[in-house]
């Protein structure tokens, strides 16, 4: 159950009911591929940093250890020991990720694993017994993201393809919540809209799938090769067609303002690897832009990554001594950068969603934007 809290333009303030907890939006979804966060980041450290919802990958599960395992152990949110949602994506952005080693049908693709090059077929039933199988709160459904630059020869008839295949794992959706042994028969199937830069693809696509009445709609197929400006272009026109009463989520995307712009245009659901895989390379963000620890400047720095910040880095560690472990090659260096970045966008999301409850979400972001420009 969705419901709208409070608006501001088109920028949406809610919250989703969910079977593992209420989940506040906007909100930020902290991406554990294979079930954990990379640089050594447990699930009682994502409580600490105020992570609502945890996103794992379906085909990487699948592969490696396998979903009929982890539905043996009881589902992920046993295997990990998380008690909050966790959201899985359904395989189909490795259709675009893994383009050498696969093939695309009308029954669905055909994969080599990446990992030890055996055969792998996944189509829309199979994407979705694999993530009842895990038990995730929010199940994605499986589509083929084409490249942002795709000829539109190519994309109208790949989105085609991916709503036959929409209609198909509701189907099946269906019948595996009312399986006897299925573990989370509350399970949420959100639907993606396709459609690479072609407006008017786009807004077809979406008049289409709201009618199908699911449970959430995403917006796919975008930071995958265009610029930010196009983005914000496709959301401003295809955002305006998906439902209003349920919850829209910007896959794969994205910065600090890339964030900022997509809650203006009515995004509920972000995820992406940045603040991740930044922060293992000693990248950090701050309210004055983002900083790179290997900088002999922070040699000899006492202070924390970011003054008031409240995460477990900069409570306890100078940049000095982070930059020292950095340059030594210890994860303590990489772990203690991740949990600040993931931090800082999990407080940022409180912060907008603050904001919005107070109808100064425009003024917030102005500021917001101004201060991440400046640099340090």
């Amino acid at each position: 159950m969705y419901k709208v809290l409070k608006q501001e333009g088109r920028a949406k303030r809610g919250e989703l009911e969910t079977v593992h907890g209420t989940i506040q939006t906007p909100v930020f979804m902290n991406v554990g591929t294979v079930a954990a966060i990379k640089g050594a980041v447990s699930t009682q450290d994502l409580k600490e940093i105020h992570c609502q919802v945890e996103l794992s990958n379906t085909y990487h599960l699948h592969v490696r250890t396998g979903d009929t395992v982890i539905k043996e152990l009881g589902g992920l949110q046993r295997f990990m020991n998380w008690d909050r949602p966790i959201l899985t994506d359904s395989g189909g952005f490795q259709v675009f990720s893994l383009a050498g080693l696969r093939k695309i049908k009308e029954e669905g693709v055909y994969f080599s694993s990446h990992i030890d090059g055996r055969k792998i077929f996944m189509g829309p039933e199979e994407s979705m017994e694999i993530q009842s199988n895990l038990a995730s709160t929010i199940a994605m459904a499986f589509d083929e993201c084409p490249p942002a630059k795709a000829e539109r020869e190519y994309v109208l008839p790949s989105v085609e393809r991916t709503t036959r295949w929409l209609e198909r794992c509701k189907i099946k959706m269906r019948e595996l919540n009312d399986r006897e042994d299925t573990i989370n028969k509350k399970q949420l199937l959100f639907g993606i809209n396709q459609g690479a830069v072609y407006a008017d693809i786009r807004i077809e696509h979406a008049k289409r799938i709201r009618e199908m009445e699911l449970d959430g709609y995403a917006v796919g197929g975008l930071a995958v090769g265009e610029t930010h400006e196009e983005m914000y272009h496709i959301l401003e026109e295809t955002v305006p067609y998906l439902p209003v009463d349920k919850p829209t989520y910007l896959m794969g995307v994205g910065t600090p303002a890339n964030i900022l712009e997509g809650v203006e245009r009515g995004i509920d659901f972000f995820d992406c690897v940045y603040p991740g895989r930044n922060g293992r390379h000693g990248h950090v963000y701050t309210n004055q832009g983002k900083i790179n620890l290997f900088n002999a400047k922070y040699e000899k720095d006492m202070g924390p990554i970011e003054e008031g910040c409240g995460c477990p880095a900069c409570r306890s560690y100078s940049r000095a001594y982070i930059r020292h472990l950095l340059k030594a090659k210890e994860m303590l260096g990489m772990r203690l950068c991740v949990l600040h970045n993931l931090y800082f966008y999990n407080t940022m999301m409180e912060e907008i969603r603050s904001a919005l409850d107070e109808g100064r979400f425009a003024e917030y972001k102005k500021r917001k934007l101004a201060g991440m420009a400046e640099k340090t």
